[in-house]
């Protein structure tokens, strides 16, 4: 398909009234437009993560997709997002327009005022758990009273050890959390700085694999997906941009399944793990054939989470968890993804 026409197709409504308008108002002598791209493009830039728990978004960076579409009218920035707490801040500063986030984390974000919306689910994943060092006495939930314990808080892991612990009659006062961020928690379970970790992979399966670390609980209903969520300013003011990116993690989904071997070797390098590592957690304990569009499975999965954000006092009231889930998806963008328009 002419690269032209693959543009056009992809332009929604506002941004052509929006190039059109930019027509009647006038060009410059140069015949640029006064818009901020220059191009057929709504922009000139679009920033996203990508992350070792995102596998798809570590194929779209690898096989430079994006990159190949918008040609030199788009510059495309990728930005490293070392776990969801870190790309909500991202998202919230502006710093990037999308970003990968566990379902739990966007829901809280949303919850606090962040304007993000989840526009496709990239993964359900099996990719939390409870780890204890290989030569340790803990093994099971119950033999964590008193026990210091690393987590992230604001992510997955953190979250499923509030409810990990809640199957044993404890809580976060029954415990010593460290708040370290996923590579620090690895790190000090395996030096002995705490007795467990809230782990996530691939760092929890490289740790279990080369350091006989433990997984002593594992509970895949305590996991609540992989979320992609952009800016509603970028939602609103490129939606030709965004609806690039969904079109491309759906050709990355559909490639992945083509290419397991291959997507395996892209995951050991992006996350500097062996090749055994990345196919445990990628072939293993990540589904990536799931339904793309958010929707009753997502929302069964927050609706038991989102209080908990009350109980630890990371939201202040439930009612903001409630808004925040009823307002939290927008599936326009899947419903019209087709991975065809994106070229190899």
């Amino acid at each position: 398909m002419p690269r032209a026409l693959h543009r056009s197709r992809l332009l929604a409504p506002v941004a052509t009234i929006a190039l059109l308008t930019a027509c009647v108002a006038g060009e410059g002598s140069d015949g640029s437009g006064s818009g901020s791209g220059g191009g057929e493009w709504s922009d000139d830039r679009l920033t996203l993560d990508f992350a070792t728990y995102n596998p798809l978004s570590l194929i779209i960076k690898d096989q430079g997709w994006l990159e190949a579409e918008l040609g030199d009218d788009v510059e495309v920035t990728w930005t490293q997002s070392a776990g969801s707490n870190k790309a909500n801040e991202a998202l919230r500063a502006g710093a990037i327009d999308v970003g990968s986030t566990a379902g739990s984390a966007a829901l809280l974000a949303r919850a606090n005022g962040s304007p993000i919306k989840t526009v496709l689910v990239y993964s359900q994943p099996d990719w939390a758990a409870l780890v204890a060092p290989k030569d340790s006495d803990i093994d099971e939930v119950a033999d964590l009273d008193g026990a210091s314990i690393a987590a992230t808080r604001g992510t997955d892991p953190y979250f499923f050890l509030v409810q990990a612990l809640a199957t044993a009659g404890l809580d976060l006062d029954d415990v010593e959390v460290q708040n370290l961020q996923h590579a620090d928690g690895k790190t000090a379970l395996e030096n002995g700085s705490v007795d467990a970790w809230a782990g996530l992979d691939p760092l929890m399966a490289d740790s279990e694999l080369n350091n006989g670390s433990r997984l002593f609980y594992r509970n895949v209903d305590f996991n609540t997906y992989g979320f992609l969520n952009a800016t509603e300013d970028f939602l609103a003011d490129n939606p030709d941009l965004a609806q690039l990116v969904v079109d491309t993690y759906e050709k990355a989904r559909e490639w992945a399944a083509d290419h397991p071997d291959e997507a395996v070797a892209i995951l050991a390098e992006a996350a500097g793990i062996d090749d055994d590592v990345a196919r445990t957690v990628l072939l293993d304990r990540t589904r990536l054939d799931v339904d793309p569009a958010p929707g009753s499975a997502q929302k069964d999965v927050l609706e038991t989470v989102g209080p908990i954000f009350v109980d630890i006092g990371d939201v202040r009231e439930q009612s903001q968890v409630d808004d925040a889930l009823d307002s939290l998806f927008d599936t326009s963008l899947v419903a019209d993804a087709d991975p065809s328009r994106v070229g190899d």
